[in-house]
């Protein structure tokens, strides 16, 4: 697709399919596309095989649906606002979630090996742990390796002796390569092309190693006004198969230069992930009971959005109260 699509938040989720490998831009609880978790939760979503640098918000909140089949990532929480994974774990307990541990290296390797088109990563990270013990192959014991799924690679990983410089065992890990990148973008400009406001984490890896990309953007502009700075942008509109834009799309995670991370109520919504229970009661006051992200902003209210606007020098919020020694 020579330039990406224009379309809705209803539209991009409906793209999604059950089953599909998916993988998210942003880190932990910063610029996670949370308005299009949101629509594809409402839609129904289901078997959903996610790969991640880390989890966060956006997982837990799928994950609680039900939506997940397989995860495959290094962490997952809320940072300060909730450190355990409460819907994943309970996942996994119940075994309705096939969790795949790796450490962040490994993951970042798998991504990296896809976005350069490769078969695999060369690392030596984490060699000598237990996360390298085959009792640990979830997806094999599962019998997921058997080749019938062209996502998911036969071995976990497998181990080469280096044949240049004779420098012993070298670990080899296997290409990622999603059906789809699910992206938060800053801005994004009217040809597809991309910029991140502050630390662009593995995101361009992500946009590269995926077969589709869609861009939920917190604002589309000329991409002339892109261009002046383009070593500010991460990928071009060539790389963007559809692109939404939707203001505040990251709520209740932080988008950097626009708005903070909303604390108080990923607190709220951990507190209530601690029982399945308690997620219904969430899912339904906060997903089902809007129709919409236009209902739920509504919903949230223009004082607390306004209190979690940056301040356009500094970045950040200089309205909200934080926490002092």
């Amino acid at each position: 697709m020579a330039q990406p699509k224009r379309i809705s938040l209803q539209e991009a989720a409906g793209l999604i399919q059950n089953g599909d490998f998916i993988t998210f831009s942003g880190f932990t609880i910063w610029r996670r596309p949370m308005a299009l978790v949101y629509e594809m939760i409402r839609q129904g979503k289901k078997d959903l095989h996610l790969f991640e640098v880390n989890g966060g918000t956006h997982t837990e909140v799928l994950a609680g649906a039900g939506s997940v089949k397989i995860w495959e990532s290094c962490w997952v929480g809320h940072e300060l606002y909730g450190k355990l994974g409460e819907s994943i774990a309970a996942g996994q307990i119940d075994k309705s979630i096939i969790v795949e541990d790796y450490s962040h290296a490994h993951v970042v390797a798998r991504l990296l090996a896809g976005a350069y088109g490769l078969p695999f990563m060369p690392t030596a990270c984490a060699m000598g742990t237990d996360i390298l013990n085959p009792e640990y192959d979830m997806l094999k014991k599962a019998g997921l390796r058997d080749g019938s799924n062209p996502k998911i690679p036969t071995q976990k990983y497998t181990v080469a002796q280096d044949p240049f410089f004779g420098k012993g065992d070298i670990l080899l890990m296997p290409a990622a390569n999603p059906n789809w990148a699910l992206v938060y973008a800053s801005m994004a400009g009217d040809d597809g092309t991309l910029r991140m406001n502050a630390q662009t984490y593995t995101d361009a890896e992500a946009i590269k190693a995926a077969d589709k990309v869609i861009v939920v953007a917190e604002e589309i502009v000329p991409a002339s006004y892109l261009r002046s700075e383009p070593k500010m942008n991460i990928a071009s509109g060539y790389e963007v198969d559809y692109i939404v834009e939707q203001p505040w799309a990251a709520h209740p995670t932080g988008s950097q230069g626009y708005y903070d991370t909303d604390g108080a109520f990923i607190k709220k919504f951990y507190a209530a992930s601690k029982t399945k229970a308690g997620y219904d009661q969430w899912a339904e006051e906060w997903i089902f009971g809007v129709k919409d992200h236009a209902e739920y902003l509504e919903k949230l209210g223009v004082t607390k959005l306004e209190s979690l606007r940056a301040n356009s020098a500094l970045g950040y919020s200089t309205r909200i109260k934080r926490g002092t020694r």
